[in-house]
C-alpha cells in the first residue's frame, strides 16, 4: 500500500502529477511523520508554524497559486496520512489564499501570494459565525463604510475558525448590505495585526488543531482590500469552496490509507488463538471493505480534481459526491481499523486512535455531508439524473 497511490488513479494525473507523488511520498515519511504529537493546544499551534515553514521551504505551496487541484490532492492526501496537522495547515494556506488568487488585486496578490508560497505567511478562513455555518447568508457581520470614506468598519464575531490567534492574515466575510442576504456579502483580506481584530479564546478540539474565536471591534479595513467586487462575496466563498471540496476528500483518502496500513500490519503480526488475524474470515471481510472503500473514493476525488484542472468552470457536483462520499467512507475505515486492533486501536499513543479523532471533522468543515447530499441533488435536479460530463 503506498500513499498517494498514484497508479490506482493514473487514468486522472500527468506525468508530472506521478513524479510528484513519490516526492510528496518520501517528505512526508522524512519530514512529517517523524513529529510528535503536539501535548496540548499550545504544543500545537507552535508546530503548526514550524509545518508551515517546512512545507514552505520545499515549495509545497506552489500548486495553490497554480491551482493545480490533482497535486493538491496528492499533497494532501500524503500530509493527511502522516499527520493531520500538517495536512490542516496546508488545507488553510490554501482555503485562505485561493479567493486572494481568484480575485485580488494586483497589490494585494503581490503581498500575500509570495508570502504563502514561502510559508512565511499563515492564512486563515474566516466564513463560520455563532448563528451561521451551513447558512452562509446569515452572516452577522457587518463592513461598513466610514462616513463618505473608502474604508471599511468591520463589527461582527467569528468562531471556529482555524489558524484563529496565529494567522497572520483572515480572508474575511463580511455582510455590506444586510437587506440583500446572500448577495451582500462581501469578502476581505484582514491582516492580523489590524487594529480592533482580536483573538478571543481558543477552541480546544480533541485531536492536535489551532482553532478559536476571534472578534471585530470597529475594525477598518481599506476598500483595497476587498476581494472583487461589493456583494460578490458568497460568490467567491462558494466558489472557493466548490474548488477545495475535492481536496477534502483527499484528505480522508490520506487518513483511510494509514488506517487500512495499520490495520494489515497489525493484522497480520497479531495472534489470536494461535492463528493470525489476517487469517480469520472476519478480518478480512473488513479489511475488503476497507479497501474497496478507499479505492472508490480516490477515484471520485481524482475524478473532481481532473474536471477542475481541466478547465471545467463549475464541478459542484462531482466535489460534493467526492467529499461526501470519501469522508464517510474514512470514518468507516478508520473505525474498522479500530476495531481490529482492539485495545491498542484506541491508546492515545497509537497513530490509528489520532486518525480517529481527526477523521470525524472532516465530515463536518467545508459543508456537511448532509449539505453536499443536498447539493448533488439540487445538481441532480437542475441537469438531469446522470453520471458528470
Amino acid at each position: 500500500m503506498k500513499t498517494p497511490d498514484a497508479i490506482a488513479v493514473r487514468a486522472f494525473l500527468d506525468d508530472r502529477h506521478v513524479e510528484l507523488a513519490a516526492r510528496i511520498a518520501d517528505f512526508s515519511a522524512r519530514e512529517i511523520a517523524l513529529l510528535p504529537e503536539p501535548a496540548d493546544d499550545g504544543a500545537g499551534r507552535a508546530q503548526a508554524r514550524r509545518i508551515l515553514e517546512l512545507l514552505g521551504g520545499e515549495g509545497w505551496f506552489a500548486p495553490i497559486g497554480d491551482q493545480d487541484l490533482r497535486a493538491c490532492c496528492l499533497i494532501r492526501e500524503a500530509l493527511a496520512a502522516a499527520s493531520p496537522l500538517a495536512d490542516a495547515v496546508f488545507a488553510l494556506q490554501a482555503l485562505g489564499s485561493l479567493p486572494i488568487v481568484l480575485a485580488g488585486s494586483a497589490d494585494v496578490k503581490q503581498r500575500w501570494l509570495p508570502a504563502v508560497q514561502a510559508g512565511r505567511a499563515m492564512a486563515s478562513f474566516a466564513m463560520t459565525e455563532p448563528e451561521a455555518g451551513s447558512d452562509v447568508a446569515a452572516l452577522a457581520t457587518t463592513a461598513r463604510h466610514d462616513g463618505g470614506g473608502p474604508d471599511y468598519i468591520l463589527r461582527g464575531t467569528k468562531t471556529l475558525i482555524s489558524n484563529a490567534g496565529i494567522a497572520d492574515f483572515y480572508t474575511v466575510f463580511a455582510s455590506t448590505d444586510p437587506g440583500a442576504g446572500g448577495k451582500g456579502i462581501s469578502c476581505f483580506v484582514v491582516p492580523a495585526d489590524t487594529k480592533g481584530l482580536r483573538f478571543t479564546r481558543p477552541q480546544i478540539l480533541s485531536a492536535p488543531h489551532p482553532l478559536g474565536e476571534i472578534e471585530f471591534q470597529d475594525c477598518r479595513v481599506p476598500s483595497a482590500n476587498r476581494l472583487g467586487e461589493e456583494g460578490k462575496g458568497m460568490a467567491l466563498g462558494l466558489r472557493t469552496l466548490d474548488r477545495m471540496r475535492a481536496t477534502v476528500g483527499a484528505a480522508a483518502c490520506g487518513m483511510a490509507a494509514r488506517a487500512l496500513e495499520e490495520a494489515f500490519s497489525h493484522a497480520r503480526s497479531r495472534k489470536q488463538f494461535g492463528t493470525p488475524l489476517a487469517e480469520f474470515q472476519l478480518i478480512q471481510e473488513k479489511l475488503a471493505r476497507m479497501a474497496t472503500d478507499l479505492w472508490a473514493a480516490r477515484l471520485l476525488v481524482y475524478r473532481a480534481a481532473w474536471a477542475a484542472d481541466r478547465g471545467q468552470e463549475r464541478v459542484t457536483l462531482e466535489a460534493a459526491m467526492a467529499k461526501s462520499y470519501a469522508t464517510e467512507a474514512a470514518q468507516r475505515v478508520v473505525d474498522d481499523a479500530v476495531q481490529i486492533l482492539g485495545g491498542a486501536g484506541v491508546l492515545a499513543t497509537h497513530p490509528v486512535d489520532r486518525l480517529y479523532r481527526s477523521v470525524r471533522a472532516l465530515r463536518i468543515y467545508e459543508g456537511t455531508t448532509e449539505i453536499q447530499h443536498l447539493v448533488i441533488a439540487g445538481q441532480l435536479m437542475k441537469d438531469g439524473a446522470g453520471a458528470p460530463a
